[in-house]
């Protein structure tokens, strides 16, 4: 009687060995060229409207994670607004997502991909009337090195779109 006891104790706690010798597998690394589809807008940036000497419209601080899987946007408006987003690529939907979060408490969830060298990302904002507002916004690097963002919203489920912004980013140590 005692063998076959210490025999089924021996096939019981087996497992539970093997579990504690077996290292978690490493996770997945950020460094697929996706990752790196957004990297032309990390930086110092100061914000004009389309004109180079047009007023100040805010700063803003994009910042690539050490580990290089997120982007954190850092907006601080001339006008004394701020907020922050949270940008990454995700790697399941083969999307870019962005989560928005404003001083005044806004929340704008977005998301896309590149099309034609240019990050473009949609999505809806609940109005205050209870219809939904459609938002996209476009960055496009340009030539000289600065970033075009124009920002758009449909009344109408995309029939038709109003630019709501347009800032271009200037590195900040280029504007100076």
């Amino acid at each position: 009687m005692r063998t076959p006891c210490l025999l089924l104790g021996f096939w019981l706690c087996l497992p539970l060995a093997w579990a504690q010798d077996a290292s978690p597998p490493a996770p997945p690394k950020c460094d697929t060229a996706e990752y790196r589809q957004f990297d032309f807008w990390v930086g110092d940036w100061e914000v004009r409207a389309d004109d180079e000497e047009a007023a100040l419209l805010g700063r803003n601080r994009i910042e690539r994670s050490a580990d290089g899987c997120r982007l954190l946007e850092n907006w601080s408006s001339a006008r004394g607004g701020s907020g922050q987003s949270l940008n990454g690529w995700d790697r399941r939907y083969r999307v870019w997502r962005q989560f928005w979060i404003g001083s005044d408490g806004g929340v704008l969830r977005l998301e896309g991909g590149l099309r034609e060298g240019a990050m473009v990302m949609d999505g809806e904002l609940k109005g205050r009337d209870g219809g939904v507002q459609r938002q996209r916004i476009t960055w496009t690097p340009q030539a000289d090195g600065s970033v075009r963002q124009h920002w758009e919203t449909s009344e109408d489920g995309g029939a038709s779109w109003s630019t709501a912004f347009v800032g271009i980013y200037r590195r900040a140590d280029a504007a100076d």
